[in-house]
């Protein structure tokens, strides 16, 4: 009992930092490294993200087919020209939130937003990161509270980082700015709210990691819902968490795309 385990496959959980490289060859870990040195050398702004991150904070480690770096939007073309003056092969992405760079068959994503244009990279990413090691290189690390963020809005059928949402809370919870949480979910408190509940499930004996004003802040918005009833616009804001799984309630059961709407507001109050 309490040994580490060895993971077999990708994705599987260990709390050894061998795990996180152990099915990687050394010219993909090199790639990876490599992209580091020269946005570095060139001043390029960003940060590492994804599961190096994680682990940082969780003390869990994973395999992980590429290495995420965070950047402001501004900069991406910036980045994309460094990678590409050192052989590096560039593209955008289609969804428009990230782009890549591939060193063969080999590749590291560079993310200025989240996929449903909800987590976008700003200022206060790079104010509140923390210092980190990554392939023996000093880095500046996506701070926890926008990594919370970002992840508590992925939904798919293949994947859904609730776990990783709940191990962050149970990791770093109770160091968290809880203040700079609350405005990141301001739009979205309701997102929060359940994942605070799931966790809350999930470890019974850490719950008080979530302050209680936080807490009795949420419910108490629920509790509002309920005397405001439901609201008169059909709206499925499903979307803004999956992709696909309610492309079914847009295009046959009449329901408007909570994700445009959002959008449209979101536009409206200067992209916040």
């Amino acid at each position: 009992m309490g040994e580490a385990r060895h993971p077999n496959h990708p994705g599987e959980l260990s709390t050894e930092a061998s795990a996180a490289e152990r099915m990687r060859d050394g010219d993909e870990l090199g790639a990876r490294a490599r992209a580091i040195q020269v946005l570095q050398a060139a001043g390029v702004p960003f940060l590492v993200g994804g599961a190096y991150a994680y682990a940082h904070y969780t003390g869990i480690y994973r395999d992980t087919k590429d290495l995420d770096l965070f950047l402001l939007g501004r900069d991406v073309e910036r980045a994309l020209g460094v990678l590409a003056g050192d052989g590096w092969r560039t593209e955008h992405h289609p969804d428009g939130w990230l782009a890549k760079g591939f060193k063969g068959e080999y590749f590291v994503d560079l993310i200025f937003s989240s996929g449903n244009g909800v987590a976008v990279v700003d200022d206060a990413w790079f104010e509140h990161a923390l210092p980190g090691r990554v392939f023996g290189q000093d880095v500046q690390l996506v701070p926890a509270e926008e990594m919370i963020w970002s992840k508590a809005f992925v939904m798919e059928r293949e994947r859904f980082d609730g776990a990783d949402v709940y191990h962050l809370l149970r990791a770093v919870g109770a160091k968290l700015s809880w203040d700079r949480v609350l405005r990141r979910f301001d739009r979205y408190w309701e997102v929060l709210l359940g994942h605070v509940m799931f966790f809350r499930f999930a470890y019974p004996s850490d719950r008080d990691v979530v302050p209680d004003r936080v807490m009795t802040g949420l419910l108490s918005r629920a509790v509002e819902t309920l005397k405001s009833g439901p609201e008169e616009e059909r709206v499925c804001r499903g979307d803004l968490m999956s992709k696909v799984n309610y492309r079914l309630d847009l295009d046959s059961w009449g329901y408007a795309s909570g994700r445009e709407r959002d959008e449209q507001e979101r536009g409206a109050a200067g992209g916040t």
